[in-house]
């Protein structure tokens, strides 16, 4: 291919060589794979520079999800409980993965569902901002859950099939009129 994108057509590695010198530009082998190889006249530093700044934009507009972690116990206050919610809410509106972690300390592990039981109703308390990724797992002394941003939840197939209902609706509405 020439510098503005025209065909070349199939030459020789030697003629495609002087073509590139007399234009002043390198001969870039863009498909090595392809029979014959497919090489391109271009400036190779330009073309870097471009692909680097692509990535670079890339990089900025994408957003980097941590994973954060809440600590709770089994035998937790009202009003403690409520603190470490607000604290999950902000940082999943942030738009962070929580980890909510239940620590068992001494004989609190005879207890599992009390734990348990805790770590459903923090799930519930932000089921409006969230939804459970991960249901509690009981690892050693520690149970966690997973609770991820509503905005990265899946699309479900019902609603695929609403949009094409609705367009089918839009579609018969304009060949009846």
């Amino acid at each position: 291919m020439g510098e503005n994108g025209e065909q070349l057509g199939v030459m020789g590695i030697a003629q495609a060589r002087e073509i590139a010198r007399r234009h002043g530009l390198d001969l870039v082998e863009v498909a090595p794979t392809a029979v014959p190889p497919v090489c391109r006249l271009l400036d190779y530093g330009k073309y870097k520079y471009e692909q680097q700044k692509k990535e670079q934009q890339a990089r900025k507009t994408q957003k980097v999800v941590e994973t954060r972690e809440v600590r709770l116990r089994p035998k937790i206050g009202d009003h403690d409980f409520e603190a470490k919610a607000r604290t999950a809410r902000k940082l999943i509106t942030e738009g962070d993965k929580v980890k909510v972690t239940m620590m068992f300390r001494g004989r609190e592990i005879t207890h599992p569902e009390l734990g348990w039981k805790v770590l459903q109703r923090m799930a519930q308390t932000l089921s409006d901002v969230a939804f459970v990724e991960r249901q509690p797992v009981l690892e050693g002394k520690r149970m966690e859950i997973v609770l991820a941003p509503n905005s990265m939840k899946p699309k479900t197939v019902k609603t695929a099939v609403t949009v094409k209902e609705t367009e089918n609706a839009k579609t018969q509405n304009t060949q009846g009129s």
